[in-house]
């Protein structure tokens, strides 16, 4: 059999390349016109500063509005400083022992585990054990061990990525293996680490079986860290498979891919003009 010149294949491997790259966007553009189309014309002023009435049937989405936030900075707040402190511990302090290769092994198992496991997880030790009950904080703690795995991940990625350099620089000018950390390579790591953060934020505004063990799906306007709540996501999947309203249902997850990609958009913003203000 005759084999193809090397510029045809070249040209065959881009060709084939290019198509897939347009598929996929292609696909993900159809996803989010199909729900924008179907949920923009639900959503006004009053949808989103009303609260649910007659189980979602009607009113708007504030109260799960107010509990999405509450869960998803909570999860932060616990997650960002566990995993990025892991995330420093094993680029700067280990030198792949056998600790390490056990919490890079944790890691990436509960990287794999479905995210109903994480709910009956949060339901059997905050809800039932610690007698938490259905709360935000319970939903929030168990959101904070789901997203980890990503930030350790993807902050360690970040610190890996600064150049050895930085730190010998660091070094002779007398600092310590600490303030080298925090005032040189921290920095530099920087937008890595926030893209972990923020893709962590998104699996946090999506997430509905974790949420729908721990958090609940009270409608009501959440006043405390013991208050059951019900996030965007669970909102929308209970109009939906209830079929209580489906204008409501397309409207809450248009604002949902709206939140989303308003909250990636920023982040790329903002991380371009660090990068070019610090570089």
């Amino acid at each position: 059999m005759r084999r193809l010149g090397p510029r045809i294949e070249e040209r065959a491997a881009r060709t084939v390349l290019w198509t897939l790259t347009l598929i996929t966007v292609a696909i993900l553009l159809f996803i989010i016109f199909f729900i924008l189309r179907r949920g923009l014309p639900a959503i006004s002023l009053e949808f989103l500063t009303a609260n649910p009435v007659d189980m979602g049937k009607s009113g708007g989405i504030f109260s799960t509005v107010v509990g999405t936030i509450a869960l998803t900075a909570l999860a932060i707040l616990i997650a960002a400083p566990l995993g990025i402190g892991t995330a420093i511990y094993l680029t700067e302090y280990t030198w792949g022992g056998p600790v390490t290769r056990v919490i890079r092994f944790g890691a990436e198992c509960l990287a794999g585990i479905p995210s109903i496991i994480f709910g009956l997880f949060g339901f059997i030790l905050f809800v039932t054990k610690l007698k938490f009950g259905w709360s935000i904080l319970s939903g929030g703690l168990t959101l904070a061990f789901m997203l980890l795995p990503t930030i350790i991940r993807t902050s360690e990625e970040a610190i890996k990525s600064v150049p050895p350099a930085y730190r010998q620089v660091g070094f002779s000018l007398g600092s310590t293996k600490w303030q080298t950390v925090t005032r040189i390579v921290l920095p530099s790591a920087l937008p890595g680490i926030a893209t972990g953060i923020v893709l962590s934020v998104g699996r946090s505004l999506g997430e509905t079986a974790a949420t729908i063990f721990t958090a609940g799906s009270a409608l009501r306007m959440p006043t405390s860290l013991f208050s059951s709540t019900r996030t965007m996501s669970v909102h929308f999947y209970i109009l939906a498979r209830e079929g209580i309203s489906a204008p409501n249902a397309y409207g809450t997850a248009a604002i949902l891919i709206i939140a989303i990609l308003g909250i990636n958009i920023l982040t790329y913003y903002l991380m371009n003009r660090f990068i070019r203000r610090f570089s």
